[in-house]
């Protein structure tokens, strides 16, 4: 059995991919703003792994209820651009990350 096979491993990939998907959202909205399903898209490229439709909509209302994100319309696409408060949370997310690794590792 390789160690990726494992159920650890899988759900170490899981906890850290889909259920941290706000990071990676707010990851790509910090380079480019964009609609939803660019962003699913942006998401599959970078990082390997496609989030749910339903999924990315509901981290998307949520980020933007919290004010990391806003939205814009722009004809008949909503376009999602990160705030400064959003870059705050991310930069805070890479410290906290940076930190955990160290103490593990």
């Amino acid at each position: 059995m390789q160690l990726d096979d494992s159920a650890e491993f899988k759900r170490f990939d899981r906890k850290l991919t889909k259920e941290l998907l706000w990071l990676y959202i707010l990851s790509i909205l910090k380079k480019k703003n964009m609609h939803a399903y660019a962003l699913r898209s942006a998401i599959q490229k970078k990082f390997g792994f496609l989030p749910g439709n339903v999924t990315a909509y509901v981290v998307l209302y949520k980020l933007q209820s919290r004010n990391f994100v806003k939205k814009k319309a722009s004809g008949n696409r909503v376009i999602y651009s990160i705030t400064q408060k959003g870059k705050g949370l991310l930069k805070d997310a890479k410290n906290y990350l940076e930190k955990r690794i160290r103490l593990i590792f």
